[in-house]
């Protein structure tokens, strides 16, 4: 059911004069609906079409019929004339524009607008000029607008909100179900990136470079866990200004390579080495030789040859 404020409706009656009869409520029923065309222009001529002397009775009777026609011949169903506008029960078919002021459905019903291909909604300023569309169709909604608002319906804070700039999205928590996650072309900002909680967070890229610039600096920090870089070739630490600190009560290097002695060099007497001197080649490679009385690294340096 559908309530439809008409702007002008007169249907008026005169007992003591000449009948006086407007037909316009009618022939908005015949436009909404569109009804016969022949029927139409017969009451656009309807005063002319019955005499004026013909009794008040008959034509109320000849009218009565009419209408009657009406409602029979396209199945108008039950519509009435209220003080708020036309009450229409059931389903209705336009065919032609409409042209009202609201259109809402019964309090304790939807309104729902069908059609076989496209539902098409327009707003048009005082010019005529297109200002919104929305449009829904078989295979997509789209929406067409300077800019385009989703809103809570509580305290109506903004949701979603796009326009030719920029989006954005004013919900606290944005949650991406995808197997794929998310791409995107080009790049985010973004204040924080955290993991939901018992969940790790992992940074990747398959198949390039993973970078991470900051021109005040990056801090990774692991306050309950440990901390791994891993690579399959070199890992470069550098710092082109300052210098390199490694602060902890226990500083490991496995697998260093250990240098020989070279043939005039005496061999150490134990031959279950516990103890190693840490040497430094000229290019930086650090190395192990067996620890004596003395400094080893000379003697144990033809590993800095092949390095």
């Amino acid at each position: 059911m559908l309530f439809l404020n008409v702007t002008e409706c007169s249907f008026c009656f005169s007992l003591y004069g000449h009948l006086l009869l407007k037909l316009h409520i009618l022939k908005t029923f015949l436009i909404v609906n569109l009804f016969h065309e022949k029927l139409f222009t017969l009451l656009s001529n309807l005063k002319s079409l019955i005499p004026i002397s013909t009794p008040f009775l008959l034509f109320k009777f000849i009218l009565f019929c009419l209408i009657n026609v009406i409602y029979v011949l396209d199945g108008m169903g039950n519509l009435r004339v209220t003080k708020k506008g036309i009450r229409l029960e059931g389903i209705s078919e336009f065919l032609l524009p409409l042209y009202v002021k609201e259109i809402h459905s019964r309090k304790d019903s939807p309104l729902v607008l069908q059609s076989d291909r496209n539902v098409t909604v327009n707003a048009r300023n005082h010019m005529g000029q297109l200002t919104g569309q929305l449009t829904v169709g078989a295979d997509a909604v789209e929406a067409q607008c300077k800019r385009f608002e989703v809103r809570a319906s509580e305290d109506g804070r903004v949701l979603f909100s796009a326009d030719e700039d920029e989006i954005t999205i004013g919900a606290e928590k944005l949650k991406v179900t995808g197997t794929e996650g998310a791409v995107f072309g080009h790049s985010v900002e973004t204040p924080h990136i955290r993991a939901e909680p018992s969940q790790d967070l992992r940074l990747e890229s398959p198949t390039r470079s993973l970078i991470m610039e900051a021109p005040r600096g990056v801090q990774v920090s692991a306050a309950a866990g440990d901390f791994k870089a891993t690579c399959r070739k070199e890992l470069h630490l550098q710092s082109t200004e300052g210098e390199i600190f490694l602060n902890a009560d226990q500083i490991r290097l496995g697998n260093l390579p250990t240098g020989s002695f070279s043939s005039s060099s005496p061999s150490p007497s134990n031959s279950r080495q516990t103890v190693y001197e840490l040497c430094v080649c000229p290019n930086g490679k650090l190395y192990l030789s067996p620890a004596g009385l003395g400094s080893t690294c000379q003697s144990s340096s033809n590993i800095c040859l092949w390095s």
